[in-house]
């Protein structure tokens, strides 16, 4: 049997480590362990859901609903310098087709995002501060639609790199959140996303 991946371990010094695939979960229902919610109005639909092109098969975590921003935050980790990185598939959505991450999450309401959108195929760092998202760099680059990617972030202070299919696209710096905060995942509008091999690090 394959082993499945799930933890969150406790380093030194009060580091910690996690891989999520969400393999073992309970398909049609949000992920446990996360809260599947929203910044702005809308109805978001986090579930987990089989999908045979999944990098570590068989289950990804879907959105499928419309919201301003649908955000899913992994609770029980909360890091003020590390990583954080997911494997995506924007699959549809007129208005949007985007896959993010965010860290130093406070709340709903307050968090950076760093998303990559393959109906503008660029990437873009932002931070969301009282539910107002603000852009503070962006990169040109293809993001295709129907294709797995993978994006990073590593931050360290108010130091940001972001790291799309391997390859370093922005280095940023902001103050807005300098203490620790939880991760998580995030989309816009009426993507339909898929996410997988969610993973993070640092203290």
């Amino acid at each position: 049997m394959k082993r499945i991946i799930m933890f969150v371990l406790t380093l030194g010094a009060g580091a910690l480590a996690g891989t999520v695939n969400f393999d073992e979960m309970k398909t049609g229902a949000a992920p446990p362990g996360w809260s599947a919610t929203k910044t702005g109005t809308g109805d978001p639909q986090w579930t987990v859901a089989r999908d045979e092109t999944a990098p570590s098969q068989p289950n990804v975590l879907r959105q499928s609903g419309r919201a301003t921003f649908p955000i899913c935050i992994k609770e029980g980790a909360r890091l003020k310098d590390g990583f954080v990185e997911v494997k995506f598939k924007p699959l549809a959505g007129k208005q949007d087709q985007a896959g993010g991450l965010i860290w130093r999450c406070q709340d709903a309401d307050n968090y950076y995002i760093a998303r990559a959108n393959a109906l503008e195929d660029n990437v873009t760092i932002y931070h969301t501060v009282k539910a107002k998202r603000v852009a503070f760099q962006n990169a040109n680059t293809k993001v295709a639609a129907g294709v797995w990617h993978t994006l990073r972030v590593d931050f360290r202070g108010s130091l940001f790199t972001v790291t799309f299919d391997r390859q370093k696209v922005i280095e940023a710096r902001d103050d807005s959140f300098a203490g620790a905060g939880r991760v998580g995942v995030w989309t816009k509008a009426d993507s339909v996303t898929l996410f997988d091999d969610f993973s993070f690090g640092g203290k």
